[in-house]
């Protein structure tokens, strides 16, 4: 099984959906802790011990909670500033390439999964250079917001095309990639070629170039905590987990 040591987080956005529910999205309480400790907990689970996290919106906050963090965890953290938050994704992602040169983990902030979800894409084998994302072809999936959700249309273990307005796809995105630099590569080509500086619009680059891989992530849980609906989801998921289990989660808060 392959080791991944880094991890690239995206906590640049605003979150307006969730605004209601706190002022900074990946600091909204889930049981006890913010949405970013969470996704950073099921990396670090996982082998992960070096966190770059891209923040944007409020930037100064965040910041100070990730040092406080780092201090109690153990953790390492870098944290660099996007001035261009309220733009695509990828331009918060390209923004590791100065910290990242070799394989990594990238995730967003609000997507809480089981640490399992990172152990199915370690135990994948790839080909140099190319760029994975964890699918979930469980079409039925009541934890998936189908309005909002990335479709990934795959044939194979090759992803064919990848978008969020896609009419025919069999998996979903769960927003976990097994990247390296590459994927930094193909978002400026893309956004030099069309202007997309989207992560999907680095991906379909990739695709064409038969570079983009699927991971069947199988039945690891997953949600996208990006709305109040999700958000009370992810809510019941942790309270009916063993009560020993939430408590190591989230202890010496």
């Amino acid at each position: 099984m392959s080791q991944i040591k880094d991890c690239l987080i995206i906590a640049a956005g605003k979150g307006t959906r969730l605004k209601g529910r706190g002022d900074l999205k990946p600091l909204v309480d889930l049981c006890g802790a913010p949405l970013i400790e969470h996704a950073m907990l099921a990396t670090a689970n996982a082998g992960v011990q070096n966190f770059v996290v891209v923040t944007g919106y409020r930037a100064d906050i965040l910041a100070g909670f990730l040092k406080r963090l780092g201090e109690r965890r153990n953790w390492n953290i870098e944290t660099v500033y996007n001035p261009d938050f309220e733009k695509e994704n990828g331009l918060s992602v390209v923004l590791g390439k100065n910290y990242l040169r070799d394989e990594f983990f990238l995730t967003m902030c609000d997507h809480v999964v089981e640490t399992r979800l990172y152990e199915e894409l370690l135990e994948a084998k790839l080909p140099k250079d190319a760029v994975a994302l964890g699918v979930d072809m469980r079409l039925s999936n009541p934890d998936v917001d189908i309005d909002d959700v990335t479709k990934v249309q795959m044939s194979g273990d090759k992803i064919h095309e990848i978008g969020k307005n896609l009419t025919t796809y069999n998996a979903f995105d769960t927003g976990v990639f097994r990247a390296n630099p590459t994927l930094f590569s193909a978002i400026l080509q893309s956004q030099a070629s069309i202007g997309d500086c989207s992560i999907s619009g680095g991906m379909r680059l990739l695709a064409q170039n038969r570079q983009a891989f699927a991971i069947d992530v199988g039945t690891s849980r997953w949600i996208d905590v990006d709305s109040p609906q999700m958000l009370c989801k992810a809510q019941k998921w942790f309270d009916r987990r063993a009560p020993r289990t939430h408590a190591k989660n989230i202890s010496s808060m």
